[in-house]
């Protein structure tokens, strides 16, 4: 796990990605309003510049700072060709986390975090494998049926794929989670400290921090917030890739394969 102080005291430009992001766009979204402060995680002190009206509020050059780091991370991740998983099950985050996750190509959950789903992967891909033979058209697994037992082939098609909707194409476990909401996505936090994998999480006032390795102070129930945060996100994934491409294509330019004589 990376240090959250290392983290918080390097002041280094090579550390930081330059983000588009403006604070004046992280006001506008609602970014810096935190819970109410009988509710705030001692951790989370650091983050906060001051209380309004018993509310606490973010500093959001932090916010910023974590950001642009975090945003490098995963830069690096995918230029090696990593793979990202985007969590966001609570209802302000379902709808943003599946639709730039399939703009970037990446892997997502917007359901309920089915336990297992990253320590019990080799299960998993066992179901998703099921459901793609449901999915599949002419497959013998329909051939002389009842209509109850149709109806019933039908049930379980639609229950896997409501399931796995988001990582059906996962072949390996991810390289990085991009988490909202600490204290909903718990359990998948958990299962990814286990495994290893790092986190980013986008982290509110009533939240520890220190659950990953790269907190983003901001509050997580504006979905004006999350929209800006993940869009951000999937930018930069998507213009890594899109130059990843370009300089692969440059590269088999300058050295055409000989033609055979």
């Amino acid at each position: 796990m990376v240090n959250l102080e290392q983290g918080r005291n390097s002041n280094s430009r090579k550390d930081n990605y330059m983000i588009t992001v403006t604070k004046d766009d992280l006001l506008k979204s609602g970014a810096h309003f935190g819970h109410v402060t009988s509710k705030t995680n001692p951790n989370f002190r650091d983050y906060v510049l001051s209380q309004k009206n018993g509310i606490d509020i973010i500093n959001l050059d932090d916010t910023i700072d974590n950001l642009s780091k975090a945003l490098l991370f995963v830069k690096n991740i995918v230029e090696r060709n990593g793979d990202v998983l985007f969590v966001g099950t609570k209802k302000h985050a379902k709808d943003i986390i599946q639709q730039e996750a399939d703009r970037c190509g990446m892997f997502y959950v917007v359901e309920r975090w089915l336990g297992g789903t990253l320590t019990n992967f080799s299960t998993v891909k066992k179901s998703i494998k099921r459901l793609q033979l449901l999915e599949k058209e002419g497959s013998a697994l329909y051939e002389d049926l009842t209509k109850k037992e149709l109806l019933k082939l039908n049930r379980e098609k639609i229950k896997l794929s409501d399931q796995h909707r988001g990582i059906k194409d996962m072949k390996k476990l991810p390289n990085v989670i991009i988490v909202v909401d600490g204290k909903t996505e718990s359990i998948a936090i958990e299962e990814a400290k286990k495994l290893e994998i790092p986190i980013i999480c986008i982290v509110d006032s009533n939240t520890d921090p220190a659950i990953c390795d790269y907190p983003i102070p901001a509050n997580d129930d504006s979905i004006r917030t999350i929209q800006l945060l993940i869009t951000e996100v999937v930018n930069m994934i998507v213009n890594t890739i899109d130059n990843k491409s370009k300089n692969d294509d440059s590269e088999k330019s300058e050295y055409p394969k000989e033609k055979k004589k």
